[in-house]
């Protein structure tokens, strides 16, 4: 399928990268079906993307007609044949699990058209696995976007290995389109970003649990040392311990020890201290996402 082609993206999951891929896919022009099996997370993703919307005009940095114009563009939707049926690219924000993306894209293949280009948000799985099992991986291709989606530039394409070059040239498009600035890389465990990022938040943790330094005093060597724009624990709690613990588990199988999750990062997933999105990870924080106090301090 030519780049020119493609006038609706289904996207896959409307949690935090979805609701995301969703608002960008829209702002650029493309007709969008944002999916998720549960109808509060649609109703809240939808909320979400007008409130970013919003800002973003009153930020000066979205015109207003192209923003209401994005949100008519916007169809949410819990039935998986109605959103894939007649799209151009599909792509899939689901949970960090191969079994999960790989059941959910053996249905997509059942409803979506022949012609349809299949992509995963995923930040580390293997493209080519996936790929192999929607039976067409020339048409598969990872788009690893970040957080958050609205407002990072970055797109990393990711080529699995029997990924075609006209399926990767017209998501290199779509990414342009969506106002993302593309890198393409090789199938690898953690790609390029994931790969270096979930060795500096495991790090930070590491010296967290030798008391190194504080959390606090920790992102903030890194702010104004080394020109972060965000310190390695809140990074985290914006991704969600629990994803950068799958991620590191999945490097760690691969690539050997150096990629070992802590057993404080273990720690904080079994409490359920997994972030923003539970309001404690390892900083507190309010149903805005705005840090607080701790709650015993």
């Amino acid at each position: 399928m030519m780049s020119d082609t493609i006038q609706t993206i289904a996207v896959l999951g409307a949690g935090t990268m979805g609701r995301g891929i969703a608002h960008v896919a829209a702002l650029g022009g493309y007709e969008t079906r944002l999916y998720d099996i549960d109808d509060s997370v649609l109703a809240d993703a939808e909320k979400r993307i007008r409130k970013n919307l919003d800002k973003g005009v009153s930020l000066g940095k979205v015109d207003a007609d192209d923003a209401a114009a994005a949100l008519r563009r916007i169809q949410t939707g819990s039935e998986l044949e109605m959103a894939v049926g007649a799209a151009d690219l599909v792509i899939e924000a689901a949970p960090e699990s191969m079994q999960l993306k790989v059941e959910l894209f053996e249905k997509v293949v059942r409803f979506a058209p022949a012609r349809a280009l299949l992509a995963s948000n995923t930040s580390g799985l293997s493209i080519t696995e996936m790929g192999a099992r929607t039976g067409s991986p020339e048409r598969f291709a990872g788009m690893h976007f970040f957080n958050p989606v609205h407002i990072m530039r970055l797109l990393e394409l990711v080529r699995g290995l029997e990924t075609g070059e006209a399926t990767l040239a017209s998501l290199r498009v779509v990414g342009e389109r969506m106002g993302k600035e593309v890198v393409v890389v090789r199938d690898v465990p953690g790609f390029a970003t994931s790969r270096i990022n979930a060795l500096i938040g495991n790090e930070a943790f590491r010296m967290l649990e030798s008391g190194v330094a504080s959390a606090e005093d920790i992102d903030k060597a890194l702010r104004l040392g080394l020109n972060h724009p965000m310190g390695p624990f809140e990074m985290v709690d914006l991704v969600g311990l629990d994803i950068r613990l799958a991620i590191l588990e999945h490097l760690h199988a691969t690539l050997g020890e150096t990629f070992r999750p802590t057993n404080l990062m273990r720690q904080y997933v079994q409490a359920g201290r997994l972030g923003r999105k539970t309001r404690r990870g390892v900083y507190a924080y309010d149903d805005e996402g705005n840090r607080i106090p701790e709650p015993d301090a």
